[in-house]
């Protein structure tokens, strides 16, 4: 029962605070103004808590694995859904149905816990799903906007296009192996055509959860159209489970066939940069430009995977880390903005330097460590990616991502430009941010530049493989 407990300490302890928000809402209830901050000290509790009691083991037949690694990629999560609670904090006091939005996201969040502890495809099949259709009911939050049922709608109907591939995947390779297990597919993987096919379509689930060309038309609508807690929490929480749970599937269990999946995510790779680049210089909506911004960004990630070592993962987690302070920083001020005035458009930040120069410092940041420059992490985040890549000599990958780099700093900049630079008539009025959003803002901006300078860090994450 101890060991129970100690290995399943991550998901036990979100499914305790899922039921206390289900007691509270069934019974007298309690308001905004007390849930949110009961709800935020819970999930920092959670997040303290991953850093403790952590060891290696199997239960249930090995169908759930964890390790110090795996923990660790958990409270990656868990701080990026702490961060999420306190830069959302003006909507959530706003709701209606807080203790609901948070039911759901840690619904999700347990999902991806039990996705990247899977160890075999049917509890990973289940934890996709599970940490899938509660954000497609958090897509449809804003009840009274019309935009909102639309991404929802467009969400679910691709999701369960999504399952259905991955479903008959799965069929394929339980057809032809005749097991599902992770640590028995890589012995029974015989390299086939059926079997490349199969893999194919298990990896198209990857690749739509990702949003990677082509699978990615889902996403700058659901975005657009989602609260921006919600835009936030796809762009980077979800993401950030499928790469984890993806470099074990394709790191062990389809170990046998790296030569297929190495040229498909190269190829996979060079879209992602490409199109998610080109896309996102015509942007004007805000929630819309990061969309494409991230689909780009996963085209790095892709990169990283490729070079299918220690190394290459060490720098996906690192990057990934990065990127969850510099998207959420970046969304957080997005988010005030919106909350506060309404404004989505990248022309309605012209200006807001003169009117709020905390706001435009903190996405000035964001974005400078999301288009690589030093000295933010996001440039030595990218930099051990490519060192990743150039360990297997891909050379022409890294010159196609240094490429991208530098179309990437032109719409970065470019918004860069109209908050600091370009007149605006009538600019964004002064804001008031609460205590909450202003601690998730500190906490980002130290993480946008403490994260890079602290080597540490990512010889810390190396050590735990």
């Amino acid at each position: 029962m101890n060991e129970f407990v100690v290995l399943m300490k991550s998901e036990l302890m979100v499914t305790a605070i899922i039921f206390l928000l289900l007691f509270i809402k069934v019974g007298k209830g309690m308001k905004n103004e007390q849930l949110l901050p009961m709800v935020q000290t819970l999930l920092l509790v959670n997040l303290i808590l991953g850093f403790f009691f952590n060891k290696e083991g199997n239960l249930f037949g090995d169908m759930f694995h964890t390790s110090s690694l795996i923990a660790f990629e958990k409270n990656i999560l868990n701080l990026g859904v702490y961060l999420i609670a306190l830069l959302c904090s003006d909507w959530l006091k706003k709701s209606d149905n807080l203790s609901e939005f948070f039911l759901l996201m840690l619904s999700a969040l347990l999902g991806m816990f039990l996705l990247i502890s899977s160890g075999n495809l049917l509890i990973f099949y289940l934890a996709l799903e599970l940490a899938t259709i509660p954000v497609a009911a958090m897509a449809n939050f804003d009840l009274e906007k019309k935009r909102s049922s639309e991404s929802a709608m467009k969400m679910i109907l691709s999701s369960a296009f999504s399952s259905g591939i991955l479903l008959f995947g799965i069929s394929l390779i339980y057809g032809i192996t005749g097991s599902i297990s992770f640590s028995e597919l890589p012995q029974l993987a015989d390299g086939s055509s059926l079997f490349t096919l199969a893999f194919i379509f298990l990896f198209s689930a990857f690749a739509f959860k990702l949003s990677v060309v082509p699978f990615h038309l889902w996403t700058a609508d659901v975005y657009e159209g989602s609260p921006i807690a919600v835009t936030s929490f796809l762009s980077v929480i979800s993401k950030a489970s499928v790469a984890f749970i993806l470099m074990t599937v394709l790191f062990k269990v389809f170990q046998p066939i790296q030569a297929i999946w190495y040229a498909l995510i190269i190829i996979l790779a060079v879209a992602s940069m490409l199109i998610g680049n080109l896309f996102a210089i015509r942007q004007q909506n805000i929630k819309r430009f990061l969309a494409f911004s991230s689909i780009a960004q996963v085209g790095f990630i892709l990169i990283g995977i490729s070079s299918n070592d220690t190394m290459g993962s060490t720098s996906v987690i690192y990057f990934i880390l990065i990127y969850l302070f510099s998207n959420l920083a970046a969304f957080g001020v997005a988010s005030v903005i919106s909350e506060h005035t309404g404004k989505e458009n990248i022309d309605d930040y012209k200006g807001l330097y003169k009117t709020n120069p905390f706001l435009s410092w903190i996405i000035a940041l964001a974005l400078f460590s999301l288009a690589g420059i030093p000295p933010t992490a996001g440039f030595f985040g990218k930099l051990f990616l490519l060192t990743a890549a150039g360990a297997k000599a891909s050379y022409g990958l890294i010159l196609v991502a240094a490429l991208n780099m530098i179309i990437s700093l032109y719409y970065y900049l470019r918004v860069v430009r109209a908050i600091f630079m370009d007149k605006n008539d009538s600019p964004v009025p002064a804001i008031q941010t609460g205590a909450s959003v202003k601690l998730g803002m500190y906490i980002c901006a130290a993480g946008i530049v403490l994260t890079g300078m602290m080597g540490w860090i990512y010889d810390y994450i190396q050590s735990l493989h």
